[in-house]
């Protein structure tokens, strides 16, 4: 991950952590569902850890969470 994109993820990680808790699902149920550990999608929330995802991750997480996969990427300045 590039640190000139670090805003950016933080950003992504806690529209995940927003939607997740949304749906009121766990980081376990979540990590289950997409075949990934909770210590990954915790790493993917925190909002001091910079934690990459490919965009498979991405698909996969929208999906779960029946969001689409743009209002993740909707970043504020």
């Amino acid at each position: 991950m590039k640190k000139t994109y670090a805003s950016e993820y933080r950003q992504l990680g806690l529209k995940i952590a927003y939607y997740r808790k949304y749906r009121g699902l766990t980081q376990e149920q979540l990590a289950e569902r997409i075949d990934k550990s909770a210590a990954f999608i915790g790493h993917v929330e925190a909002p001091n850890i910079n934690k990459a995802i490919s965009l498979d991750t991405l698909f996969d997480i929208a999906a779960v969470l029946e969001i689409p996969v743009h209002k993740f990427l909707l970043f504020e300045e």
